[in-house]
């Protein structure tokens, strides 16, 4: 045979050839297309972790309101069917009721008592949300309410300020959580101003209150701590020795972190925290499993938030490394008292993490546990057992470690 000569070409293995190529190019555009998707639902869940709510929704049915009996009936659920003292929201938030005790119940509705109707008329609401905050304005409380700017990096914030008759007393700085306003807080006020501290309410970045960040986005207590860090240098700027820190759920994280992080943490003997977030792995893994993500995407989720680069899929200037806020591995790093109130059905922010914070640093860390109140609602479900877990440790612990240090 001749070099230039060639075999005949077999049709059958020609047709099967192209038809593998074909099949191979498919593959590859498939696989192409897959990872594009897989990749872009991985970025979504990455941006989720770190967006602020624009809107807030009204999901929960309201099947119906007696004025004259004073009662709301609600959907049915492990929140609302709880006793004590909530908010219910209605008309794109415009409309707020106050409700108190539990009338009845079925086997789906709730029928509650009216405390107050606030703003808008609920006859008409088809739809809430349902709210721990249960005051708007601290001035409902009956106390002196002075409004402040505190200068943070992004502008001024504004917080609420309630001075204790005494011009040399203690501080308390609480911090509110996601998705929610320095109102929040406001229900730590009494036990406060009991124990004679007066009280700062702040609000930070990205809360709809304070200026935004230039990114816009939550960097789970690692870039909010500053704006804590600045109300700490308005209340040294005040001559303030002794502060306590409060924060609720996310506010927890930002807490833990200017207590790690600022320079003015010389001012606090004390932190409280609320349905924190001591460990935000812990957090995500819990809500990824409600979700039914696999657990692969929560795992790319968080490389993506913390690697340079990747983070700004999620939209965020600064990468945000969740094992840096991990304050259970950094308990050593801890040098004051630590009071921590958790209810073990959260929901939301899972108790395990303060139970391995408290069973990590049981020389500084108390944990008062409650069982069935949801999360960041522990006042709300028993109020009395709050302010006496609160009043009980600063009277206990801060109070008697603020005269050892002033001597």
């Amino acid at each position: 045979m001749s070099r230039s000569a060639r075999p005949a070409e077999d049709p059958v293995q020609d047709t099967a050839r192209s038809a593998g190529l074909v099949a191979l190019g498919a593959g590859i555009a498939a696989a192409a297309i897959g990872t594009a998707v897989v990749g872009g639902f991985v970025a979504a869940v990455a941006r989720m972790v770190v967006t602020p709510d624009r809107k807030r929704a009204e999901r929960l049915p309201i099947h119906a309101v007696d004025p004259d009996r004073g009662t709301v009936t609600l959907e049915r659920t492990p929140d609302t069917e709880l006793q004590g003292r909530y908010s219910l929201w209605f008309g794109g938030g415009t409309g707020h009721l106050r409700v108190g005790e539990v009338l009845g119940t079925t086997p789906t509705t709730v029928t509650r008592r009216i405390i107050a109707v606030d703003a808008g008329d609920p006859t008409s609401a088809r739809r809430g949300r349902w709210g721990g905050w249960f005051y708007l304005t601290p001035g409902e409380l009956d106390v002196p309410v002075e409004d402040i700017d505190v200068p943070t990096p992004n502008g001024p914030a504004p917080a609420w300020v309630v001075r204790a008759d005494d011009p040399a007393a203690p501080w308390a700085v609480l911090v509110h959580g996601r998705g929610v306003t320095r109102a929040e807080t406001i229900r730590a006020v009494p036990v406060f101003r009991a124990a004679g501290y007066s009280v700062l309410l702040a609000s930070w970045r990205n809360d709809g209150v304070a200026p935004k960040s230039s990114d816009g986005r939550y960097g789970l207590g690692s870039t909010e701590w500053e704006d804590i860090d600045a109300a700490l240098r308005w209340l040294d700027g005040q001559g303030a020795t002794s502060v306590v820190l409060m924060g609720w759920s996310m506010g927890g994280a930002v807490v833990l972190q200017a207590l790690v992080r600022s320079r003015y943490a010389r001012l606090v003997d004390g932190v409280v925290l609320e349905s924190a977030v001591v460990d935000w792995n812990a957090v995500l893994k819990s809500q990824s499993q409600a979700m039914r993500l696999p657990r692969v995407v929560r795992k790319v989720a968080q490389r993506v938030l913390r690697t340079p680069v990747l983070h700004r899929l999620a939209g965020l200037e600064q990468p945000v490394d969740l094992r840096e806020l991990d304050m259970v591995a950094r308990a050593d790093e801890l040098t004051v008292p630590i009071l921590l109130l958790h209810s073990d059905d959260d929901g939301f922010v899972p108790s395990a993490a303060s139970h391995a914070l408290a069973a990590a640093r049981p020389d500084l860390v108390r944990l008062e546990v409650a069982h069935v109140a949801r999360h960041t609602k522990l006042w709300n479900h028993d109020a009395d057992w709050f302010d006496a877990s609160i009043l009980a440790w600063l009277t206990e612990v801060v109070q008697p470690r603020d005269a050892t240090s002033a001597r």
